[in-house]
């Protein structure tokens, strides 16, 4: 089973339609009448779909057990048509793309099974997906003309007494993700900090590490002087889902915010409190830019 334990939890939508074709008109007639020596089609497919969609992870073996928190099941007649739209809804860390769709097959089978004594010629067609939301599929990702600058602040990095792992792990992420990134290593020191902040017009700047409570991390005090506007939000989501998965995360002190039109964050600097930083807020701080240009939060 695939790990989504990096995965953050959002709104996850998916509709998925199905088409069940009879052959005559006879055969809607007496779904519409309720004369189906079975029972009432649509009540008792619906039924069945519900059921479908609730038990996807039993039947499917790489399909995570999540709360299903809603379930609509629609259909409508076109001639001798049937069409099925099945959707769902959660709040979890992956989607139900995959359970709206088994939803919409069982569906379709169980009025296969309901017709099949009174039409031969009941076939089922066109199981599709029509639609999927939430996750970071539905976030853009920051066009290539933004740029971003990796700031690693660490006394040891710079004195060349150790490696830099976390800064170049960021690096390779945002670049992953459309940025065009520079890097860069400094020492903890507060006149560093503030002058990389008034020298680089980079629309994002990421700081890794100087965020605990050693005498030595002073990266989001520097910070925090001079931000035009913080942003808690993004520092409170980065230490929720860190403590999620790391008890002593409660004791980093992110900070994120805006200075003269620019993006200033400040992450931990382990490879893990820089990867799940990255893991809790990206791509959809991006809106940040977009807003910044004066677009609502809706668009």
């Amino acid at each position: 089973m695939v790990d989504i334990t990096h995965k953050t939890t959002t709104l996850r939508e998916a509709t998925a339609q199905a088409i069940v074709k009879v052959s005559s008109q006879n055969t809607i007639d007496l779904i519409e009448k309720r004369q189906i020596p079975k029972g009432d089609v649509f009540e008792m497919s619906k039924a069945a779909g519900l059921l479908a969609v609730k038990k996807t992870p039993d039947l499917l073996p790489d399909c995570h057990p999540i709360p299903i928190e809603a379930t609509s099941i629609k259909f409508e007649i076109q001639d001798q048509q049937i069409l099925i739209l099945v959707s769902v809804k959660t709040i979890y860390k992956t989607g139900v793309e995959v359970e709206a769709m088994h939803g919409a097959s069982v569906v379709a089978l169980t009025i296969y099974d309901m017709l099949k004594p009174v039409d031969k010629g009941v076939e089922i067609c066109n199981l599709r997906l029509l639609e999927k939301k939430g996750g970071k599929s539905s976030f853009k990702s920051a066009p290539l003309s933004y740029g971003a600058l990796v700031v690693v602040c660490s006394d040891t990095v710079s004195m060349g007494k150790s490696t830099d792992k976390s800064g170049k792990v960021a690096v390779d992420r945002l670049e992953g993700m459309g940025l065009t990134v520079d890097y860069q290593v400094i020492a903890d020191d507060r006149q560093l900090i503030k002058s990389i902040i008034e020298n680089n017009a980079h629309d994002l700047i990421l700081f890794c590490g100087g965020t605990g409570v050693g005498p030595r991390d002073v990266t989001s005090d520097v910070l925090r002087s001079m931000l035009d506007m913080e942003l808690p939000g993004i520092s409170e989501t980065i230490r929720h889902y860190g403590q999620e998965r790391m008890r002593h995360a409660m004791l980093s002190r992110s900070i994120a915010g805006i200075r003269n039109g620019q993006l200033l964050l400040a992450v931990p600097g382990s490879v893990g409190g820089v990867t799940e930083a990255i893991d809790a807020v990206f791509p959809q701080v991006f809106h940040v830019f977009e807003v910044l240009k004066g677009s609502r939060h809706d668009s």
